[in-house]
């Protein structure tokens, strides 16, 4: 599943490396795996590891995500080093993202993402 993004950006998915079926990942495998294959400065999304989206664009609004991807198994990487991510899910919650963190989503769908130049939540 690829993400359509703002700013003629496509992603192509990208598989990161996983561990073997009979050897479990640690918990924090998903967001390990975002750090490394996530650049500044994008904000990206990842389901079971591979990146299926990027963002780079400051908005006013949200931008909606059209395949609208799920946990568990999903992670939100914001490697911008002075700007917030702002993530929608479907249900209305709105997770603010400090810079330089990420954020796995265990359940629910997600339906936007903006970008706010503020450095703090």
């Amino acid at each position: 599943m690829t993400l359509a993004m703002a700013g003629g950006v496509s992603v192509a998915a990208q598989t990161a490396a996983s561990a073997s079926a009979s050897t479990p990942a640690p918990a924090s495998a998903p967001v390990r795996a975002a750090a490394d294959t996530c650049s500044y400065p994008y904000v990206c999304l990842f389901k079971n590891g591979t990146r299926i989206g990027q963002f780079q664009d400051v908005t006013s609004g949200f931008q909606d995500l059209p395949s609208r991807p799920s946990g568990p198994n999903l992670v939100v990487q914001n490697t911008r080093n002075d700007d917030v991510a702002y993530i929608r899910r479907a249900n209305g919650i709105t997770t603010c993202l400090p810079p330089k963190t990420s954020i796995g989503i265990v359940s629910g769908t997600l339906t936007g993402i903006r970008i706010d130049s503020r450095s703090t939540c």
